[in-house]
């Protein structure tokens, strides 16, 4: 019962970190400038990343001398730059060959974002590695779920229910943004005193 309860536990917050169904008019924005979104491929390598952080993160961050607040500014000026671009209807222009947006942006920093990946470090605290990677897995079937059904929402919802979406959870997005931004500010700045402190 603990184990079940630990699991869920896992799996909503998780699943009210990715946002799945907030981020559905994005998906459609970027299924529309850049081409078919590989919903299995995009779902693996979320998943791939966010459990392979699970065992590798502080590691790595360690190694490269970096905190998480260093990794999630930059997370954050991502999603500013999306949120944006939302909001004011910017349409990439048709000069290049569009990218798919399967990898970039929608695998990471999307679903396996900063949010999601230093949430994944801080559960680490209370709760065992099998639970989250069973609360992650969990997770990865939601996502695929709506991957899969985007274009389904889009012709349930139309057009300008879509672009109402899109200015609407651009502007969350930016709220978003600026909230990790602010808070990673702030701990990058309570480490720089904390450093200058040590040092006097």
């Amino acid at each position: 019962m603990e184990l079940i309860l630990n699991v869920l536990t896992v799996f909503l917050t998780l699943f009210a970190v990715i946002d799945m169904p907030g981020n559905v008019p994005l998906i459609i924005k970027l299924r529309k400038e850049n081409g078919e979104i590989e919903s299995a491929k995009a779902t693996l390598i979320a998943m791939c990343i966010m459990i392979s952080f699970l065992f590798v993160g502080k590691t790595l961050f360690m190694l490269l001398g970096i905190e998480t607040f260093h990794f999630a500014l930059a997370g954050a000026m991502l999603l500013l730059y999306f949120g944006v671009r939302m909001v004011l209807g910017i349409e990439s222009n048709g000069e290049t060959e569009p990218m798919p947006a399967t990898i970039f942006p929608i695998a990471f920093p999307i679903i396996a974002g900063p949010g999601t990946l230093s949430t994944i470090m801080s559960l680490t605290q209370d709760l065992s590695d099998l639970v989250i990677i069973i609360g992650i897995v969990l997770n990865a079937i939601v996502i695929y779920v709506f991957l899969k059904s985007a274009d389904w929402i889009q012709r349930k919802v139309g057009v300008i229910g879509i672009t109402i979406m899109e200015r609407v959870f651009g502007i969350i997005l930016i709220a978003i943004g600026m909230k990790i931004l602010i808070t990673s500010l702030v701990l990058s700045i309570n480490d720089v005193n904390a450093s200058l402190v040590s040092i006097i």
